[in-house]
């Protein structure tokens, strides 16, 4: 049967036409659509697991609850010790980092201030041996101008701080922040890179350091504001994730009873816990559902017209295989499977074409840098959609769902059908 009505639908291009386009076209939507919402999303949480949030990161109790403040008299204490427990407990990457304020001063050749800037400051490995923050931010093919730094003593700023203060590689810069323990602190470094990540917050006022001179320049021996945790493949895995915080507040508890300390003195925040990302998350997958939705229902309304029309075209047919003794439930089942039929061959030329525009998307991407440039959201200023398994078979839901539901609709006028008046439709 199935042979047959392939055939038919072949020879019959006004019965399969129309309704292949409308499927492939809302296919085609749902395919580019899916895939760019899946670009944005694993973007943003790689961008924020880099830069700010890592998959999971530890902090103090009392810096975390006002982490935006960047209390760095509140940062962790024994990080050596610490640093160690972490990677011996939990086969993680471990880095700590030093985030910082102040206010970055370029001198004249008589030591006076030429220029000056509020700055956001990010003390990281940058000169271990065995650092995977180089190649975890991307600095390399982030660099503008110059080189990162090799030395103690060196910093890099982003384009747009160099272009607005008008500072030259190779220049001193002065940074002026507060210690740990809240006395003045007054540090010149040689400024020998300029970097631009495409991400809007970090390409106003940023400055990179090594911690291990941010340390010596805040008071901070020892120590760090937080420590990130990556997985190894570079992923982050919510379930594996909320495993290892589940087993970190165990061990702190266990330790906190024994010590006899009032409330543990560490915390582990989860990527999905930070910056709002587990709500966003939630949102943007309610956001797939619905779309999936309004598709399926907008193209079951259309399909539905059109099967109601096809069923007008087709009156004399449908009469007469009445009449010749088929039942109303075959015509009404062999319709379904020319629906499907259809369903199928449209959510395959849909899925190709969405393919296409994500594929373009992906490698080519939407430049925001305009639209975002006064953003504070962690995320790239380039918007990719991103191809996934999903991307290939997810159209095939609405394609195939939508036009059996205007079909099932349309079909019933069949069982309306009063065999006593075929005859005279077939005459007409």
């Amino acid at each position: 049967m199935i042979k047959f009505i392939l055939k038919g639908l072949l020879r019959d291009r006004q019965r399969s036409l129309f309704p292949i386009i409308i499927v492939a076209f809302g296919v085609m939507l749902v395919s580019g659509m899916f895939s760019y919402m899946q670009g944005v999303i694993t973007d943003m949480i790689d961008v924020n697991a880099k830069v700010d949030t890592g998959h999971v990161k530890v902090m103090t109790a009392e810096y975390a609850e006002i982490a935006d403040q960047v209390p760095n008299d509140l940062g962790i204490f024994n990080l050596s010790k610490l640093m160690s427990s972490l990677k011996s407990e939990y086969p993680m990457e471990w880095v700590a980092r030093i985030k910082f304020g102040g206010l970055l001063d370029i001198p004249d050749e008589n030591g006076e201030t030429r220029s000056q800037s509020p700055v956001f400051g990010l003390g990281i490995d940058l000169l271990g041996k065995d650092s995977t923050e180089i190649k975890r931010l991307g600095l390399k093919k982030s660099i503008v101008k110059g080189h990162l730094p090799t030395n103690p003593g060196e910093i890099i700023i982003s384009e747009k701080l160099a272009e607005e203060l008008e500072v030259k590689i190779g220049e001193s810069a002065t940074l002026i922040s507060s210690t740990s323990i809240g006395s003045m602190a007054v540090y010149n470094f040689k400024l020998v890179g300029t970097v631009r990540f495409g991400v809007g917050t970090l390409d106003r006022n940023l400055i990179m350091t090594d911690i291990s001179d941010i340390q010596y320049v805040l008071d901070m021996d020892d120590m760090a504001g937080e420590v990130m945790g990556y997985f190894s493949n570079g992923l982050y895995n919510d379930k594996r994730a909320k495993e290892i915080q589940s087993h970190f507040n165990e061990l702190l508890n266990l330790k906190t009873k024994i010590s006899g300390n009032i409330k543990p003195g560490l915390v582990m925040l989860l990527l999905s816990q930070q910056n709002g990302l587990g709500d966003y998350l939630d949102m943007v997958g309610t956001w797939v559902s619905l779309m999936l939705m309004i598709f399926i229902l907008t193209m079951a309304i259309i399909l539905w017209n059109t099967g109601l029309m096809s069923g007008i075209r087709r009156y004399g047919e449908l009469g007469l295989r009445l009449a010749v003794g088929e039942s109303k439930g075959e015509i009404y089942r062999s319709l379904l499977v020319e629906s499907i039929l259809v369903g199928i061959v449209g959510s395959i030329v849909g899925t190709m074409m969405g393919l296409s525009l994500a594929f373009y998307l992906q490698e080519v991407g939407i430049d925001t840098t305009e639209m975002m440039k006064d953003s504070k959201f962690i995320m790239s200023t380039i918007i990719r959609a991103r191809i996934t398994t999903t991307s290939y078979y997810i159209g095939f839901i609405p394609g195939i769902l939508a036009i059996m539901l205007g079909t099932m609709i349309a079909g019933l006028g069949i069982y309306k059908r009063q065999t006593a008046s075929l005859f005279k439709e077939l005459e007409v």
